[in-house]
């Protein structure tokens, strides 16, 4: 095994060991503790991540990025962009049937805790998601609309309402707190929320760039 390869192998144990420790303990975790479960020492996460919030920022990035790598595949060119909202919406719901969902949820709702207790902690993850949504951004932005084309501004608007439905929906999903809430209602909603415009549409004479 070269040097690079294993410097990957125990950056995904660490990363493997931390979902399971940070998703079950939040701001309590031990670093002993996860780097035990790795099989190194914590040495190991200083080396690789700089310190437990470059662990914890490292870990949303591993957890969300393969989510954000299927959107080309999910959201193809060539849609308008109520169809693109569709598809994302639908691609959003499937995830939460997904074995690793409610892990998934534990862990989205332990990162709030942790951001809260840690506001640097909070300003690197939330840094982190913007990064990560850029790519949802990107997509909706050039799609048409009510005659119009959208600007990558008016998408950052969109996808930061997107974020908000989807997360109160994908929580409600596992909770039992949104019953019926299938494939077609999670896309009737975002559709519902794209289609007035109202926030691309404020856009235009308020001073924000277009």
């Amino acid at each position: 095994m070269t040097r690079a390869e294993a410097k990957e192998r125990n950056r995904r144990a660490l990363l493997d060991a931390a979902f399971q420790v940070v998703a079950r303990d939040g701001h309590r975790a031990k670093l002993e503790e996860i780097a035990e479960r790795a099989g190194l020492t914590t040495g190991a996460v200083y080396s690789l991540f700089g310190s437990k919030n470059g662990l914890v920022v490292a870990l949303v990035a591993d957890r969300l990025g393969p989510h954000y790598d299927e959107i080309e595949q999910v959201v193809p060119a060539g849609l308008d962009l109520l169809a693109a909202v569709d598809a994302f919406a639908r691609h959003y719901r499937r995830g939460c049937d997904d074995p690793d969902a409610l892990p998934r949820l534990s862990l989205q709702i332990t990162l709030l805790d942790m951001a809260l207790h840690d506001p640097e902690l909070g300003a690197r993850l939330a840094a982190s998601v913007r990064s990560q949504e850029s790519a949802l951004v990107a997509r909706f932005t050039g799609r048409s609309h009510d005659g119009g084309v959208v600007t990558p501004h008016q998408a950052g608007r969109l996808v930061t309402a997107l974020r908000a439905l989807f997360v109160g929906l994908g929580q409600g999903v596992p909770l039992g707190l949104a019953p019926g809430a299938d494939e077609q209602f999670f896309a009737d909603a975002a559709r519902a929320l794209a289609s007035g415009m109202s926030l691309v549409d404020q856009d235009r004479g308020a001073g924000h760039p277009s």
